[in-house]
């Protein structure tokens, strides 16, 4: 039986039951020539049946019927079409019909033409209430996520911008035995990493004691942090924290959550320097949360155990800093970007020991201490 037919029952419509076995005067066009014939049409359970002078009946079957405009109450008259008799139309202009064929083909009515339109934004809607879902219940950050999909290309671009501005009117440290002994650290370091791109890290020539992870796997170390380390495991352990906040994609998240999604659509299509320029600067101000740096201290654990460097350098460098700022505030510039150093310290100690050797040799850290000698 065909789509939108009701079989004539004591629940039939009225109006299908009024209109059910009645003939009715229409026009019809075969879509081959413009002339119009007057034709006998009925509604039966088959379709639309279409009595022909001089020719063989037709049957149009319900379901495969559109209007020219969708059949509501009170409508006076219908155009009919058939899927399957391209050009071909039926004219009828009586009322009687329309509303019995509005009973019998539901499809064609304005009610189910709103339902058919609404139907995709029903489904978009729900399946946005089902990411929003997902998203809070695995407690994803959507900014992550979009950070993820920035282009390669992109975060270096944005990662370069980063340390032109951090050594804007500051040199860059590239003594070579210096640059020589950091490349065998963030090597050591690297491989336990087991990173899709390797790290760049680079010294600046400046006296705050600092360090800071830009997008694109780079990192910034300055002067002062590595003068204020007491040993090469000081170093490693700083560098393996801020290796951590790269594997994690802190700094392309930052970027992605100060500047809303739609600039980093634009950056996906690569950005203008203008823009890039302005967020090295941005990310300059920015600061972890406190499940960033968790996160980034639980990598740096793991990558210092992998590399086989005692993770009691981390914990030593952070109780130097902090009696160092209690004497001589506003040089440790670590702490205000690195906050809950106390806790962060106690889990690191917490961590059982394991085999470990010194990060560099005693003469690769005498060249990294000199790496801004002239």
């Amino acid at each position: 039986m065909e789509r939108g037919w009701r079989k004539p029952s004591t629940s039939m419509p009225s109006d299908l039951e009024r209109a059910a076995g009645r003939a009715f005067t229409a026009r019809y066009t075969d879509g081959r020539s413009a002339a119009a014939a007057t034709v006998q049409v009925r509604l039966d359970e088959r379709g639309i049946a279409i009595a022909i002078h001089g020719a063989e009946p037709l049957i149009w079957p319900y379901g495969a019927l559109s209007t020219a405009a969708p059949l509501h109450a009170g409508a006076h008259d219908v155009l009919v079409r058939y899927a399957h008799q391209k050009g071909a139309t039926l004219f009828v202009e009586d009322g009687a019909f329309t509303a019995g064929l509005a009973a019998a083909a539901q499809h064609l009515t304005v009610r189910a033409v709103r339902i058919k339109h609404a139907t995709p934004w029903l489904w978009a809607f729900a399946g946005v209430l089902m990411i929003t879902a997902i998203v809070w219940a695995m407690n994803l950050s959507p900014a992550r996520m979009v950070a993820h999909l920035l282009p390669d290309s992109t975060r270096a671009a944005l990662g370069a911008q980063v340390v032109r501005s951090m050594s804007a009117n500051r040199r860059l440290c590239t003594s070579p035995d210096g640059v020589g002994a950091l490349a065998r650290m963030v090597g050591r370091l690297s491989e336990a990493a087991d990173a899709r791109k390797p790290f760049r890290v680079v010294v600046v020539d400046w006296g705050l004691v600092n360090a800071f992870a830009a997008p694109g796997e780079q990192i910034v170390l300055t002067r002062g942090l590595i003068g204020q380390a007491g040993g090469p495991d000081e170093v490693a352990g700083v560098l393996a924290h801020e290796m951590g906040h790269g594997l994690e994609l802190h700094p392309e998240t930052g970027v992605v959550r100060a500047m809303g999604i739609a600039a980093a659509i634009e950056l996906m299509s690569g950005g203008s320097s203008g823009m890039l320029a302005n967020i090295g600067q941005l990310l300059l101000q920015l600061s972890y949360t406190r499940a960033a740096e968790s996160e980034a201290d639980q990598q740096a654990l793991r990558l210092l155990r992998g590399a086989k460097i005692s993770q009691q350098g981390i914990i030593d460098f952070f109780s130097r800093v902090e009696k160092q700022d209690g004497s001589g505030a506003g040089r440790v510039d670590m702490l205000r970007t690195h906050p809950q150093i106390a806790e962060r310290k106690r889990i690191a100690a917490s961590v059982p020991s394991y085999p470990a050797t010194p990060a560099l040799s005693e003469a690769d850290w005498q060249a990294l201490k000199a790496i801004c000698a002239p």
